[in-house]
């Protein structure tokens, strides 16, 4: 038996996420399906992590054993060429059998990408590649960005990620895993509703209208709460504000614990060792850095951190929403179209 590594890259639009679900198309069933058609071997390769549907992967890493006695070179090739052109196989190396995709990683990287179609009064504009007031969102960037509607401060968003640097209870920033009994058998109104104090559970799935009613992306809310402020863009108004709907404050209601499987620590502390913004080639990008993350958390801490962005919080109150330990207390989940899983660490093989 020969223990393989696969580093993976992929565009998560066409997938239902990466974890195999049965009649759905699925990174995890689709390299299984290129692996059987290669070797003749039925496997079920390992991911280092779930990435959810419409989340994207520069180097996802997945591993798995075969008999067949195949070079690393013709496995590499033989794959690409049964999987679909978004999904890529970047490199296979033969190592160690005790070697894990994702109980041997030591941490991850991801980033989120947001195309901002309303230039910030607060942001000097230094390039003509940059969006300016009333931006369209190219329709061949849409699916990796999420196209934000209201104007955000650099210098804010910069302020609030810098606060969950270190370790911390992230209980705040962790959804409810829907398919977690699945993976553990497996191993033009001008309105844009947004989650911001979180959505009822059967209108999970709301959409942002924007640029004359296109869809440009989906927010979930955490699925206990039950109110949601409403963005309007009132006529002559060059950004849309937030308009409170439901009661003031959160909406009260257990805190959903965050979902693990059975060789996951079950503590919701994570250590992140990096949290940074930049501006890049007109994108406002977001870079975290951390020993592990829980369900949606990297998305909860964008939507949240937007929420700072763009002077509908400050940026200090985000210890509060830490020591809170309530999904209730901290902002709405964004988008996943904007989420690119980067790197995952391991020690030296």
């Amino acid at each position: 038996m020969t223990h393989w590594k696969l580093t993976l890259a992929y565009d998560g639009t066409p997938y239902r996420g990466w974890q195999i679900q049965p009649n759905l198309p699925t990174v995890q069933g689709l390299l299984s399906d290129a692996i059987h058609r290669t070797t003749g071997e039925r496997v079920l390769p390992q991911g280092s992590g779930r990435t959810d549907a419409g989340v994207h992967a520069l180097a996802q890493v997945a591993s798995f054993s075969l008999a067949a006695p195949i070079p690393a070179a013709n496995l590499h090739r033989a794959l690409n060429r049964c999987l679909p052109p978004s999904i890529r196989v970047l490199a296979v190396e033969a190592v160690p059998p005790a070697f894990h995709a994702r109980h041997s990683a030591l941490g991850k990287t991801y980033e989120y990408r947001i195309f901002p179609l309303c230039a910030s009064p607060l942001e000097p504009r230094t390039s003509n590649l940059e969006p300016g007031p009333d931006s369209i969102c190219p329709p061949t960037l849409a699916p990796t960005v999420w196209p934000c509607p209201w104007p955000l401060d650099l210098s804010a968003l910069n302020r609030a990620a810098a606060h969950v640097l270190g370790a911390h209870d992230f209980t705040s920033f962790a959804a409810a895993d829907p398919d977690l009994t699945h993976r553990s058998a497996f191993d033009s109104s001008g309105e844009i509703v947004i989650p911001t104090g979180g959505l009822c559970e059967s209108t999970q799935n709301s959409v942002i209208p924007a640029e004359g009613g296109a869809l440009a992306a989906a927010v979930e809310g955490p699925p206990h709460l039950a109110f949601a402020p409403v963005l309007r863009r009132e006529r002559g108004a060059s950004a849309p504000r937030i308009i409170p709907l439901g009661r003031k404050g959160f909406s009260p209601g257990p805190s959903p614990q965050p979902t693990t499987s059975n060789q996951q620590p079950t503590t919701a502390v994570r250590t992140i060792s990096h949290s940074q913004w930049r501006i890049s080639g007109g994108l406002l990008i977001y870079r975290v850095t951390a020993d592990g993350f829980l369900h949606h958390m990297v998305r909860n801490l964008v939507g949240t951190f937007v929420l700072a962005g763009a002077h509908r919080i400050s940026p200090d109150s985000i210890p509060a929403l830490l020591t809170a330990r309530n999904r209730a207390a901290a902002g709405p989940t964004a988008p996943a179209s904007g989420l690119f899983l980067v790197s995952v660490d391991y020690p030296a093989l």
